[in-house]
């Protein structure tokens, strides 16, 4: 283990799709040389082992700020905070002397020493570039492939073994309609697929009856990963799952509503992702304020078209 007082911290974001976009950054930072230190929950804990050169520092996942400020106070110089919130916090109440992150957030700002100055606008960038922009300012390249490879974990993937995710965590405006998600099961059970549905909405109970398909319990966190992995593919609602699965190395096939895929896809050029523009997309929106014209205008022949 590296001796802490050099290492460098590096806080680890909350939502799942934000921790998969930043792992090229912190793998960019372990081939520089630079002994790291993850602060995450340890909620996260199983999903930053994937990882080789790491030292983690979980906290219980409900912590204080004060509380975790105890389990790095004198331990750091420097830290790299991402974005705002309780970790944020702590590094601030500890004094590590240089603390560095994205600018534009005031909430983070208060909490820097050296904030990064923010991009000139321009199009649209994926959300990898918001991690791998303050590592390239610390002199370090990120063009290395590797940095965007799925992790290693071992496991042979399943010919023919395809799980379907129609609910998304990140609300209702994110979920295709189900008679769809059932057209594209039966498609894929024609094929000889043998599929499993996976999700704790409503959806997911009403399709795998439909289809008289297996169900699996799979938690949105690190623990599901080895269990992902045995998927050839992983087809999904917009939302944290397929973001895991690609961290697994499944390849997959996600429905976008609401979001922006040119900003939000998951990482790596093996997945397929589909979304029909509508007039009021992107909006971001958990609830949808209209009419889900960018779910009910996505048609399923692109979708069959997309899973064959």
């Amino acid at each position: 283990m590296s001796d802490a007082g050099q290492s460098m911290l590096v806080t680890a974001p909350e939502r799942w799709d934000e921790v998969c976009f930043a792992v090229p950054a912190i793998r960019a930072l372990v081939a520089s040389g630079l002994p790291v230190t993850v602060l995450c929950s340890s909620a996260q804990e199983t999903f930053w082992k994937t990882l080789p050169g790491l030292t983690l520092l979980p906290y219980p996942p409900k912590a204080s700020a004060g509380a975790i400020s105890t389990l790095i106070a004198g331990k750091f110089a420097a830290a790299i905070v991402w974005e705002a919130g309780v970790s944020a916090d702590a590094c601030a109440k500890a004094g590590i002397p240089r603390r560095t992150g994205p600018g534009g957030d005031k909430a983070l700002v208060k909490r820097l020493t050296d904030p990064m100055p923010l991009p000139a606008p321009g199009p649209i960038e994926h959300r990898v570039r918001h991690y791998l922009a303050l590592v390239e300012a610390m002199g370090i390249d990120t063009r290395v492939a590797a940095y965007f490879e799925p992790a290693d974990l071992g496991i042979a993937r399943e010919p023919d073994n395809v799980l379907l995710a129609p609910d998304s965590d990140y609300g209702r405006s994110h979920e295709w309609p189900l008679d769809r998600w059932e057209a594209v099961g039966r498609s894929l059970l024609e094929s000889g697929a043998r599929i499993t549905v996976t999700g704790s909405g409503g959806l997911t109970a009403k399709l795998a009856k439909t289809l008289e398909a297996r169900t699996a319990d799979l938690p949105l966190s690190g623990d599901a990963l080895p269990l992902l992995a045995a998927y050839e593919r992983v087809i999904a609602a917009d939302g944290s799952l397929p973001h895991l699965a690609a961290h697994a190395g499944a390849t997959c096939v996600v429905l976008f509503g609401p979001n922006e895929p040119a900003w939000k896809r998951p990482l790596g050029k093996r997945h397929t992702v589909l979304r029909q523009h509508v007039e009021c997309s992107p909006c971001f929106s958990p609830k949808c304020a209209m009419d889900l014209r960018c779910q009910n205008e996505l048609e399923l022949a692109r979708v069959l078209a997309a899973v064959k």
